[in-house]
């Protein structure tokens, strides 16, 4: 999928989570005591929520690196290192 349609999608779910919090925040002003603070914990927390759940997911697609069957040339390598030998006291 292209970086645009990936883009959009995120930005509905974000929208979509937005209204939830608008509603969330609404019916705090309404509601009894008990449920009111849960609706405002609710509504201060979707932001956080939101942007997570709005970047989780990436539809666009990965390319496939294919594997290369021929050496590198002109590619150094580093040189292998001494190996010690001995125990590790505290």
């Amino acid at each position: 999928m292209p970086k645009s349609l990936d883009a959009v999608e995120r930005n509905k779910r974000y929208a979509i989570s937005m209204v939830i919090r608008v509603f969330c925040f609404l019916g705090g002003c309404f509601t009894p005591s008990p449920w009111n603070w849960v609706l405002f914990a609710g509504a201060a927390l979707i932001p956080a929520v939101a942007v997570v759940l709005a970047n989780l997911v990436d539809l666009r697609a990965q390319p496939n690196p294919t594997p290369s069957t021929e050496p590198l040339v002109g590619v150094k390598e580093l040189p292998g290192g001494d190996v010690l030998v001995g125990t590790v006291e505290d």
